[in-house]
């Protein structure tokens, strides 16, 4: 795999990337923009692995930091990811300029809450994208930021960010919050398994609590029947205390043909990345392989009655890295 960094722009603000191609090139390649998971960065050793197999099978990747984080400029005070998916539609134009790739062998790979979530939505505003890969996502930011909370600490919660809201119109005043653990709330499985440890210190560590506004009216599900004709494929965890299962269900249920639910059972949302990661790496690469082609015939097929495929294997002591 050969690997450089770039750079390119978007609405003002100069975007980090690095650029994954295979180690022989002939030709135009397909290419595939991957958007970070929620406080994620392009370099996160959890994402080394799904880069590998797809650079292996001939396609090229960019990995990009969303504008505020990371190597990236801007600011991420005011966090929202439709500003996000503007960054990844910019992806896709950066990939278009340059001599190696085919225009219209164009993918998105997302994985981690509204990693997965910014996938669909650009996927649904952006036609350019002809095959999508969305791993464990969120499809209702509202209801995300819902159910980590009881129902009383939810009420508080909604209070506060109205207040928020009205302090910063009215006083210019910003109240600011964690993200990881004001905005989301971290389930302890999170910090035994140090799941991002590597990226941790460099994404941000206060936005205004007002962001919590922008998620609550994010929601994918609303994007991901716009996909179809074109391929998407959705990977969820069983019981996932931290993106919900059934946030994957509604988004292959509300997507058109041709479309794949991979659920991964008896294991959580961070295990799976290593309990499962070579069975699902390559049903990723095949999954592109086969939606990112050219010509003038295309033959689509349900994979069995229900498109639904369900893994299971044994957990094991390894933790992702």
């Amino acid at each position: 795999m050969q690997t450089r960094d770039v750079r390119f722009h978007n609405r003002g603000e100069s975007l980090a990337g690095t650029l994954h191609l295979p180690d022989r090139i002939e030709g135009l390649i397909p290419g595939i923009v991957q958007g970070p998971g929620w406080l994620g960065l392009r370099d996160a050793k959890l994402y080394q692995p799904y880069h590998e197999a797809l650079t292996d099978a001939g396609f090229g990747v960019l990995a990009l930091d969303y504008r505020g984080f990371g190597d990236s400029g801007g600011d991420a005070t005011f966090l929202d990811p439709m500003d996000q998916v503007s960054d990844i539609r910019a992806g896709l134009t950066f990939l278009e300029s340059l001599p190696e790739f085919d225009s219209r062998r164009l993918g998105l790979f997302g994985s981690g809450g509204t990693g997965g979530g910014n996938a669909i939505v650009a996927a649904g505003l952006d036609g350019r994208v002809r095959a999508v890969v969305s791993q464990v996502p969120v499809s209702d930011g509202r209801d995300w930021l819902h159910r980590m909370r009881p129902e009383h600490a939810w009420l508080t919660f909604l209070d506060d960010v109205r207040d928020a809201q009205r302090r910063y119109v009215a006083d210019d005043e910003l109240l600011m919050a964690s993200p990881r653990n004001e905005l989301m709330v971290p389930i302890p499985q999170r910090e035994q398994l140090a799941v991002k440890k590597d990226v941790d210190d460099r994404v941000p560590k206060q936005v205004a609590l007002l962001s919590a506004a922008s998620i609550m009216e994010y929601r994918p599900v609303d994007f991901v029947a716009r996909i179809a004709p074109r391929a998407v494929m959705i990977i969820a965890v069983e019981h996932d205390a931290v993106t919900p299962e059934d946030h994957a269900q509604a988004l292959y249920l509300a997507a058109g043909a041709p479309k794949r639910l991979i659920v991964q059972t008896d294991t959580t949302h961070y295990g799976a990345y290593a309990q499962y990661r070579d069975l699902v790496n390559p049903m990723i690469v095949d999954w592109f392989t086969t939606h990112l082609r050219t010509g003038e015939l295309h033959v689509h097929q349900t994979l069995d009655e229900h498109g639904v495929t369900y893994l299971s294997r044994p957990a094991r002591s390894e933790t992702p890295t």
